[in-house]
């Protein structure tokens, strides 16, 4: 069987931290980085770019609270560009609440917002019948950053809605909500909504879901291809119109940058996972970070790692072993599709150069322990990929599928390199993994590259600039309307 790791932190290694490398890995931890690096989802959002855990927040709770407590900036830091949303009225509505992408993202925004003295209120469509660990969880995170939580149905959530200064509604399923709660009065809150897409999947193109998309203020997606696909599909199978659009890349929050710089700090985080995982200092790491499932590309993966240990083989190359590490399993969510993967490794022989990885409360300390990210979403790829960034932010190369928002993040031959989607890029895959196993210089400057990219581009300061353009835009036009309504 392929070796399976779960590995936790708390244990045993943090003795040996000294407080400065120790206080490095509490600000990882920190709210803010948990949503920037968790991205875990059954709804099946393309933007659900990282695996994270159900596992582990509530013996994580303590830590990331005495985390927060640290995390007070010592000297005066620039103005947030969000700073005009102060005192406005912000309605954010989810079509759930969990560790995807969708949700976290919007938590982040309200984060920002509430940070400048916005009035932030939170709803979910979608809830959980019974008490749900992770609901739970991030509903009170936002209480303690003083997001108010209402209820997504009644009085409340119609009052809220009309006196909000901005609605912001996240996903395209969120639509039905519109409809549902508001009734007769949804053309008093169109004016006002800005629609954030993350979806790139065909059946996201419902009429029900979408119908009101040409009336509201704007539509925010996180890439030109995203954008592209959401236009011309809904004009050609909708015989709808978008709104004006506006593309708003993300960026990696002040934490994970914090870390990422911290070169002691990343030895530490190296060291931990590389002997959790039972390989050397010098073996190199090629890992994908995504929750398992079949549009991820963890089998065809699989397939590329298996051609470049036999291409290796024949070429009888002397280089360091290789490990392929899949972080993101979880057994009970995609069970036929793992055992599919596990009977692979175990057909293969590879067992012990195959390492499965339990979704996991963050994935930093992977990054800092790897040699290269791979990217291997299939079909249409990411909208954005998060975990892209963020891998670029540890200085790694990335091999990713030529398709959707990785286009717009890696620069082919410079920050890493691009194979195509499905089965024809098994090969080039695989020769693109023993180009980079191979050449540890070209390696290196590309990791470099990457990190440079990140900080000339996909900063949290950066993503933030792109979404106060879009929100004062939005706000003028709800203004106008308003106005000419009025008169």
């Amino acid at each position: 069987m392929a070796k399976h790791t779960a590995v936790g932190w708390g244990h045993h290694h943090y003795h040996h931290l000294q407080n400065r490398w120790l206080l490095a890995l509490l600000l990882m931890l920190s709210v803010s980085t948990v949503i920037a690096f968790f991205m875990r989802s059954a709804f099946d959002s393309c933007d659900r770019t990282v695996s994270a855990a159900v596992d582990g927040i509530g013996s994580s709770r303590h830590v990331i609270q005495v985390a927060e407590k640290r995390t007070t900036p010592i000297a005066a830091v620039k103005p947030s560009p969000l700073s005009f949303m102060k005192s406005k009225v912000v309605l954010l509505v989810s079509h759930e609440l969990s560790l995807s992408g969708g949700p976290l993202l919007l938590m982040e925004l309200a984060f920002l917002l509430r940070s400048v003295g916005a009035e932030v209120y939170w709803m979910t469509i979608m809830k959980p019948s019974e008490t749900d660990e992770v609901t739970y969880s991030l509903e009170h995170k936002m209480l303690d950053r003083g997001v108010q939580v209402v209820s997504a149905k009644g009085k409340e959530a119609l009052d809220t809605a009309l006196r909000a200064d901005l609605v912001v509604l996240n996903t395209a399923v969120a639509g039905k909500w519109l409809d549902v709660v508001l009734k007769g009065d949804v053309h008093r809150v169109l004016p006002k909504v800005l629609w954030w897409i993350h979806e790139m999947r065909g059946h996201y193109f419902k009429l029900d879901y979408v119908k009101h998309l040409p009336f509201v203020a704007g539509a925010m997606i996180d890439s030109h291809v995203t954008t592209e696909y959401w236009k011309n599909r809904t004009q050609e199978r909708l015989k709808i119109k978008m709104p004006d659009t506006y593309v708003v890349h993300l960026g990696n929050s002040k934490e994970l940058m914090q870390v990422a710089e911290d070169t002691v700090a990343k030895r530490v985080l190296r060291e931990h996972v590389r002997e959790s995982l039972g390989v050397l200092n010098e073996d190199l790491l090629f890992a994908l970070i995504n929750s398992v499932s079949r549009g991820k590309g963890q089998d065809l993966f699989l397939r590329s790692f298996y051609e470049a240990l036999q291409l290796i083989k024949e070429k009888k190359m002397q280089i360091p072993p290789l490990h392929a590490v899949i972080v993101g399993s979880d057994m009970s969510a995609q069970t036929k599709f793992e055992m599919e993967l596990r009977d692979y490794v175990v057909q293969k022989k590879i067992q012990d150069r195959v390492h499965f990885v339990n979704k996991t409360l963050t994935v930093a300390p992977y990054l800092a322990a790897i040699d290269v990210l791979v990217q291997n979403s299939q079909a249409r790829g990411e909208c954005f990929g998060r975990i892209t960034i963020e891998a670029m932010a540890f200085q790694l190369p990335v091999l990713g599928t030529a398709a959707g928002g990785t286009t717009e993040i890696v620069v082919n031959g410079t920050t890493g390199l691009l194979h195509p989607v499905g089965k024809p890029g098994v090969t080039p895959l695989a020769k693109n993994i023993v180009k980079l196993a191979t050449h540890v210089e070209r390696r290196l400057t590309m990791g470099k590259r990457g990190y440079e990219r990140v900080k000339e581009r996909f900063l949290e300061q950066h993503m933030a600039e792109r979404i106060a353009r879009v929100l004062k835009e939005v706000l003028r036009k709800s203004k106008n309307k308003s106005s000419r309504h009025i008169g």
